[in-house]
C-alpha cells in the first residue's frame, strides 16, 4: 500500500509540473517538449501550427529559441553567407531557431497579431539570416528571405 501511495504522489506531482496551455476557446492543452532538442521542438511547432494551435506553436517556437538562440548566434556570427549545402545541417542551432522565428511569425500573423508577427520576422532577418529550413520534399530554404517578403506584404497591407 505504501509504495501504491508513494506512485500516486509522484504522478501527481509529475502532471502538475507539466506546462499547461489554454488554446483559445477551449481547454488548456500540455506541452510535451520531448527530448528538448532543437529538431524536437521545432518539428512540433511545425505541427502545432498546422493544426491552428497557435498557443502550443509560440510555446515550442519560444522554447527552442530559449534555449538555443545563445548557440544560434554564434553559428549566424561564424558565418558570411549561407552554409554549402553539404554542411548546412552542421547549423542545426541557427536553422532550428532561425525556423522556430519564421513559425512564431507565421503563428502570431495568423492570430492577427500583425505588430508582433513583424517582430518576429525582422528578428530572423536581423540576427539570423542565414538559417535554412530542410523541406521534407528534399531542399532547403531560406526562412530569412520569407520573412522579407511577410514583412513586405504586411507593410503594404497596413497601408
Amino acid at each position: 500500500m505504501k509504495i501504491h501511495q508513494t506512485l500516486v504522489y509522484l504522478l501527481v506531482a509529475l502532471v502538475a509540473s507539466a506546462p499547461l496551455f489554454a488554446q483559445e476557446g477551449g481547454p488548456a492543452v500540455k506541452a510535451d517538449f520531448g527530448d528538448y532538442s532543437s529538431s524536437t521542438l521545432t518539428s512540433k511547432a511545425w505541427e502545432a501550427l498546422g493544426q491552428k494551435n497557435y498557443a502550443l506553436a509560440d510555446t515550442y517556437a519560444n522554447k527552442c529559441i530559449e534555449m538555443f538562440a545563445g548557440e544560434a548566434a554564434k553559428q549566424q556570427a561564424s558565418l558570411t553567407a549561407l552554409a554549402p549545402k553539404d554542411n548546412a545541417f552542421d547549423y542545426w542551432a541557427l536553422n532550428d531557431v532561425g525556423t522556430c522565428y519564421f513559425i512564431l511569425g507565421q503563428s502570431l500573423e495568423q492570430q492577427g497579431k500583425t505588430t508582433e508577427a513583424m517582430a518576429a520576422y525582422k528578428t530572423l532577418v536581423d540576427k539570423y539570416g542565414f538559417a535554412q529550413c530542410w523541406d521534407t520534399k528534399g531542399w532547403f530554404w531560406t526562412p530569412a528571405d520569407a520573412a522579407k517578403g511577410r514583412v513586405k506584404a504586411l507593410e503594404f497591407e497596413a497601408m
